[in-house]
């Protein structure tokens, strides 16, 4: 059995969440596998991570930020990175990508949220420029990505969440010299969509492909996560 830990904190009232446990089992269907998820609240995870995380195959750190605890959100996220399972972070989770990448490789220890800390002296994660919330948008994917593989095209259209905060451009050249790299912008050229080197799957949207599944789609995203965490769990 294929075991996905949902990280975040449950809400019935947020979209994305009633969204994700059909956009799985649309894709469990598809490949014709069984998979179980949990939810998995952030509070759970700021002590022993480590041991309650170890039965999962693969981890999606979902949308509905701020979180309960950012720690603990940061603390699967680099659980996910160190042990090489597949990640997938949307929306928030996206975010908080970012932030765990340059408080823990980039050795940025005062990387921090807008949101959750606006007298940060370091914000890595800022307010976007405009309002992308609840909207459709094109996306330019970069040759050679693996998102690029995924979807088989190089341009995408996907709708974004309650979403105002994306990565300070700022600090776009250090993250990908240290290996987290862009894989797709919106048509200003602003970054939608990053992948970490070397890893079998780590990758974070600032959209929500989970927003798919509301019109039965399976999204190609999605599958590629799911299908890598069903081979982890078969290895």
């Amino acid at each position: 059995m294929c075991n996905i830990g949902l990280i975040g904190d449950y809400d019935k009232e947020v979209v994305a969440h009633a969204a994700i446990p059909r956009a799985i089992q649309l894709v469990a269907d598809d490949l014709g596998v069984h998979i179980n998820f949990e939810w998995v609240s952030t509070p759970s995870l700021d002590q022993d991570f480590e041991q309650k995380l170890s039965k999962y195959h693969a981890l999606w750190v979902v949308p509905a930020s701020p979180y309960r605890s950012m720690q603990g959100a940061l603390n699967g996220i680099r659980f996910a990175r160190e042990h090489r399972i597949p990640l997938l972070g949307t929306c928030g989770g996206f975010q908080h990508m970012i932030i765990e990448f340059a408080r823990n490789v980039m050795g940025l220890a005062e990387a921090d949220h807008a949101e959750e800390n606006p007298s940060a002296s370091l914000i890595l994660v800022a307010p976007l420029t405009c309002s992308v919330s609840e909207k459709m948008h094109t996306f330019k994917l970069t040759p050679g990505s693996k998102v690029i593989d995924i979807y088989g095209t190089h341009e995408i259209i996907e709708q974004y969440g309650i979403c105002n905060y994306g990565l300070n451009s700022e600090f776009r050249p250090m993250l990908e010299k240290a290996g987290l790299r862009v894989a797709g912008v919106d048509l200003d050229g602003e970054v939608r969509i990053m992948e970490l080197d070397q890893h079998p799957f780590f990758i974070g949207t600032l959209f929500q492909p989970e927003r798919s599944a509301l019109k039965n789609i399976i999204h190609p995203l999605i599958k590629a996560f799911l299908h890598k965490a069903n081979k982890c769990s078969s290895a």
